[in-house]
Order: C-alpha cells, then structure tokens, then sequence
C-alpha cells in the first residue's frame, strides 16, 4: 500500500485505528479451544467486527512464533484473511547485518506479504535499509517507545540531544515518508509535540493507547499532521474487551468508541487546513 492509498483510507473510514491482534492463547474465550486452530477462529472474529473501524492491523509475531508452526499457520492464516486495502504491519522489531535483513524483509514482504514490518536500528543503517528496498513496502523505525526501559537507552543524552533524536534524524535521511515510519509511545506525551517537529512529514505508529494508559487526545492534538500521519494501535483494550461467546461484540464496541473520537479529530484537522 503507498502513502496515499493509506491516506485516501483513513478519510475514507474517517479513522486512523490500527487494531493489535497480539493474540495470546491463554486469554481467548475458552469456547474456541475447540476449534483445530483457535487463534484464528479469535482472530478472524475480531477482524470481522472491526474490520469497518479500522485502517490497520499489527500483529505481533512473538504471540505465533512462540507456537512453532502451528503458531506460523495461524499467523499466515490471519494475515490472509484480512481484507486487501487495510494497511498491515508485522510487528517483528528485525534488525541484523545487511544480507540477513534482506532474507527478513523478504520473509515478511513477500512469502507472508505484509505491508510493513518494524525493524530496530541499533545495527545502523545497513540493517535498515534492505526494508527500503520493496516497493509499496514500509520499514516502521523504533523511535521513542513506551515501555519503562526506553531510558536506559533512547533517553541518554548525547551532547545537546537524546539519543532518541539522533535515531529519528537518521531515519529521516536513510528512508521518506513514502517508505518509512517511526514507532513513538503514547506515554511520551511530553515528547509527542516535539518529534512531529523533528519529523513533519511522515507517518508514527503509535502503540500504548487503552491498556497502557496513553491518551488518545494527546496524541491526536500534539502528533497529527495534514495528511493524519497517525496510526494509533489498540491492542487489549480492544481484543481482550470480553471474554463470553459475545466478545467480537464487545470489541466492535470499544473500537467504535476510538474510530467516533478519531474522527472529531480529523474534523478539526481537516477545518485547520482549509
């Protein structure tokens, strides 16, 4: 999908909701461990109820790799059944030296052929850049993330600025907004209004909204741009809304309660630009 097919989607569905499906085994409804590959029948519940809400889906590899092959089956049965013209993102967070980066991009691009994938920078360029080179494709940088542990590393200061920073400028030259994305937590909402400053134009996938406690207002307001430039990724809060033979219907429902807000925001986004 190409950077303007995405934002065609998201003024479409008035929406920039990617929905988590980081599917856990231990927390479905005990009623679908009867069926032969119960994540899925999970997963493909969940799709159909919100599949209306959202523009995108991340799935987060380690909940299937953790599996085995029954685990990469029900990935790629997922991955497939999502309807085609909803952005997908494999959460996998690959980073390695050029030649396996490039076996990687290829794992996930073309034999599962998802959207994007995340990658870690830390090896440096080389290791980012073989996710450039597919068309249509997107590499989604770790930039500033939520978990407690990003100051052990992405808050150190490196002269006049964070290490962070110097991770996002150097993205910002190694890809282009039609190819790369930055990963930016909710929870750093001190910094949300700061990084869009850094990096204007592309877009941020923003993960730690709902169970994490980020706000979905602070985000919009300090990190949207004219194109959105947004997906915000719910992932328990949604999937894990309910727990009965009812629980697509409880996830339809706080999905719906992110999609009404986003679009008040892209309401405002769109009268501020006119």
């Amino acid at each position: 999908m190409n950077r303007q097919e995405l934002v065609n989607l998201i003024k479409e569905k008035q929406s920039y909701l990617c929905v988590g499906l980081d599917t856990d085994i231990q927390k479905i409804p005990k009623h679908l461990l009867s069926h032969a590959d119960p994540v899925f029948a999970f997963n493909k519940a969940i799709i159909d109820a919100t599949k209306d809400l959202c523009v995108a889906y991340k799935i987060n590899t380690a909940f299937y790799e953790c599996m085995g092959i029954r685990g990469w089956e029900s990935l790629q049965r997922t991955v497939e059944y999502i309807p085609s013209g909803i952005f997908t993102i494999a959460d996998a967070k690959r980073g390695d030296i050029g030649n396996t980066s490039t076996q990687y991009a290829k794992t996930f691009f073309e034999t599962y052929k998802f959207d994007s994938v995340t990658v870690a920078p830390y090896m440096g360029k080389d290791s980012v850049e073989p996710f450039l080179q597919f068309p249509e494709k997107w590499a989604i940088m770790l930039g500033l993330t939520s978990n407690e542990g990003s100051k052990d590393f992405q808050l150190l200061e490196t002269g006049n600025e964070f290490l962070f920073e110097k991770v996002l400028k150097a993205g910002v030259q190694w890809g282009t907004p039609e190819n790369m994305m930055f990963v930016v937590g909710a929870t750093q909402s001190s910094q949300l209004g700061h990084i869009r400053k850094l990096v204007p134009d592309h877009f941020f996938l923003v993960p730690g909204v709902g169970a994490q406690g980020g706000s979905l207002e602070d985000i919009s307001t300090q990190a949207m741009n004219k194109d959105c430039g947004l997906l915000v990724n719910a992932s328990r809060a949604i999937i894990y809304a309910g727990n009965g033979e009812d629980f697509a219907i409880d996830a339809r429902n706080v999905a719906l309660t992110y999609q009404q807000e986003m679009a008040i925001y892209l309401r405002k986004m769109a009268t501020a630009v006119v």
